[in-house]
């Protein structure tokens, strides 16, 4: 087995063996041109069977794309999956059609970068009764960069601030047709106005 072999890595290489791993299980995922996850990524990279076995024990498995620099931490049963809102489930859709959008304008060696009005404009186009704040916006964007889906650059709280949008988003959404995420806005778009139709006429 190879996590017998464990001992013969140094003490540093414990440590962020061990760093790695409490990251994966808190976020499920980590990016490559994320700062803090820049070490953590090509650990895990030349000790991916380290990490296999050990996470094996817990019926998880990594997926690593190595393409787009992403790693991602599942559980065999998806009993791990964040279950999301609605206003939180739109704003990772908007972003992984933004994703697309940008990714033909992008050098392969560039992250996607975004304004954060770019982001609030897609959602108030959409036909909803019920329109995001800037509160919740921010709650929501502060949530993705903890789970490596983004990164903010300045604050967060203006709108013409920028965010990187990390790969890990084509993991977090499971699609390789960007049609099928339009597809799930309007499905969302359907429900919540059905939603708000049910609440008016109760009222």
């Amino acid at each position: 087995m190879i996590l017998e072999k464990f001992d013969e890595l140094n003490s540093s290489q414990h440590s962020l063996f061990s760093k790695t791993c409490l990251k994966l299980l808190s976020t499920g995922f980590l990016a490559r041109d994320k700062k803090d996850n820049k070490d953590m990524y090509y650990f895990v990279l030349s000790y991916k069977k380290y990490f296999d076995e050990y996470f094996e024990v817990m019926d998880y498995e990594i997926i690593l794309d190595r393409e787009n620099g992403a790693i991602q931490l599942i559980h065999k049963d998806n009993s791990n999956v964040l279950r999301l809102g609605k206003e939180e489930t739109l704003i990772l859709l908007i972003l992984r059609i933004l994703y697309h959008q940008h990714l033909a304008d992008t050098s392969v060696n560039d992250n996607i970068i975004i304004r954060i009005d770019e982001l609030h404009q897609y959602y108030e186009n959409l036909e909803l009764k019920k329109k995001i704040n800037k509160t919740d916006l921010v709650r929501i964007l502060r949530m993705y960069k903890r789970f490596n889906i983004i990164e903010p650059i300045g604050d967060i709280t203006k709108s013409n601030s920028k965010v990187i949008i990390f790969p890990t988003i084509l993991l977090a959404i499971n699609t390789t047709a960007i049609n099928d995420v339009y597809d799930l806005i309007l499905r969302l778009e359907n429900k919540q106005g059905s939603d708000s139709d049910e609440e008016t006429d109760e009222d």
